[in-house]
């Protein structure tokens, strides 16, 4: 049985988009990410820190004049906030 990214994305309790912010903050591939990202969100604590790596790439974006991508990392916290409330309090 061979597992894929889309298996991982699914058991991981994070969107694809959440993941991709993810590796792209830690600098990981993919499938690494979505297992960070797994362990990260079962706790309050590990969804701000989510939360923080998604505002540190809007930031960085929003830098570089990545005008598209800061609006798409925009609505990824938008729907990561809606996902995991505990994130919203969880002190930056």
């Amino acid at each position: 049985m061979v597992i894929t990214f889309e298996d991982c994305v699914g058991m991981s309790g994070l969107t694809k988009e959440e993941i991709d912010a993810i590796a792209t903050h830690e600098h990981l591939p993919e499938i690494v990410a979505s297992e960070l990202g797994s362990y990260l969100v079962a706790t309050e604590a590990g969804q701000g820190e989510i939360r923080r790596m998604i505002e540190d790439d809007i930031a960085d974006a929003k830098a570089h004049g990545q005008h598209e991508r800061t609006a798409l990392l925009k609505l990824v916290l938008c729907h990561f906030l809606q996902d995991h409330v505990a994130a919203r309090t969880v002190n930056s």
